[in-house]
């Protein structure tokens, strides 16, 4: 299963992923039927999560919603620790993960704006470079794993900020490759699949995170805090839910007086 995910990652692309597969593994969720495990999106427990990543991970997929490792903990933190399922908000979601568009969706509360440059599934054909919206629109905005592939991350982050009231907040996470580099790496003159992969981690990756991350949310503007959310969960709930091993919550509020 390892080996046909990681295949199937590699050489289909993502927007044809988007549309088809959670079709194919509603029926594959049939053979994973157990207690072991439960995603706390969808809320459906299995003797095991599917593998998933060009790498394939094990234990990391859910067959129901498709919520990975870093969803499951982003749902458990903006439940625990937001005000994102009980306030009246406005969202605006780049880039949008087919576990949360239709739980998000429904929510009555939230008026909630999915946004992406190519994505099937958004509402919104956008590039995050030049957001097509007013300054101090979103309450909240959410941005994961979109900044390694972008031409200006700076530019992205100043623009995410701009669209944000004042206090409002974002979650912006990014792919982790321990042990991190001191400084973020990018290189333009890299430009072929085979040697971004192996710069950046990825073939479609422009820049390799560092420690360095939030710094660089910092200079858009942005309080930044790197949750380290999962400590609080403890050992028990981490392998119940499958979560990350070793990723923080990049939390970015805009301040209620702007710095910009």
């Amino acid at each position: 299963m390892k080996a046909i995910i990681s295949f199937l990652i590699r050489n289909i692309p993502r927007k044809y992923l988007q549309l088809f597969s959670h079709w194919v593994l509603k029926i594959v969720s049939v053979f994973y039927t157990g207690n072991k495990v439960q995603c706390p999106v969808c809320e459906k427990k299995f003797r095991k999560f599917l593998p998933y990543g060009r790498k394939a991970r094990s234990n990391a997929l859910c067959p129901n919603c498709l919520a990975l490792e870093r969803h499951r903990l982003m749902y458990l933190f903006l439940k625990e620790k937001t005000n994102f399922f009980t306030d009246q908000l406005k969202v605006l979601h780049v880039a949008p993960e087919i576990c949360f568009i239709n739980k998000f969706d429904a929510l009555p509360k939230l008026d909630y704006i999915t946004a992406d440059i190519e994505s099937p599934l958004a509402k919104v054909k956008m590039d995050i470079h030049d957001i097509p919206f007013e300054p101090d629109t979103f309450d909240v905005a959410f941005c994961n794993h979109v900044m390694e592939h972008v031409t200006d991350d700076h530019k992205a982050m100043t623009e995410l900020y701009r669209v944000l009231k004042p206090g409002g907040w974002a979650i912006m996470q990014i792919p982790l490759f321990h042990p991190l580099p001191e400084v973020t790496y990018e290189d333009a003159s890299i430009t072929s699949p085979k040697e971004r992969e192996k710069a950046f981690g990825q073939s479609d990756h422009v820049r390799l995170y560092g420690t360095d991350y939030s710094d660089r949310l910092r200079k858009a503007g942005f309080d930044v805090t790197a949750d380290r959310f999962q400590d609080e969960l403890g050992s028990e709930k981490t392998k119940r839910y499958a979560l990350p091993n070793d990723e923080p919550i990049f939390f970015c509020r805009k301040p209620t007086i702007s710095a910009q």
